[in-house]
């Protein structure tokens, strides 16, 4: 697993609608969370934005370190907190853009750098529907 998750890998969330014609390859990672095998991230960006889509990228950097005996199961920990945040936050995918790993005192010191991204057809970054209704509904009466 380890060799799966190293900077550019992207995580998407299970069930995002994507363009039919973008051949994403993925496999499960974590509950309601899919490892994309086929592209990293700018490679997965040019193909979104060639289709039509947008992929965006939030310059706020998610920092997760944890200690662990295994560095597997270390770095498992580590993306599954970043990936935690990033729900709460209501973002669809997220890149990884660094792993560090380290011993300390017999224990291995695991740390995950990663960035949230959003893919949607829309130009316009809103991930809640009831805004962009409402935002839609003001245009409309203007």
């Amino acid at each position: 697993m380890t060799d799966k998750i190293k900077m550019g890998t992207i995580l998407i969330e299970e069930g995002l609608p994507l363009p039919n014609f973008l051949p994403i390859e993925s496999e499960p990672y974590s509950n309601g969370w899919r490892l994309v095998k086929n592209f990293a991230g700018p490679g997965l960006e040019r193909k979104l934005r060639n289709t039509g889509w947008n992929f965006f990228y939030m310059a706020v950097e998610i920092k997760t370190s944890v200690f662990g005996f295994d560095v597997e199961r270390s770095l498992r920990r580590a993306v599954n907190q970043a990936l935690a945040r990033l729900k709460s936050e209501k973002f669809n995918s997220l890149e990884i853009t660094k792993v560090v790993s380290k011993r300390f005192l017999g224990l291995r010191h695991v740390t995950v750098f990663s960035h949230p991204r959003h893919i949607q057809e829309s130009v316009f970054l809103v991930h809640d529907k009831r805004l962009a209704k409402r935002g839609q509904a003001k245009l409309a009466a203007v």
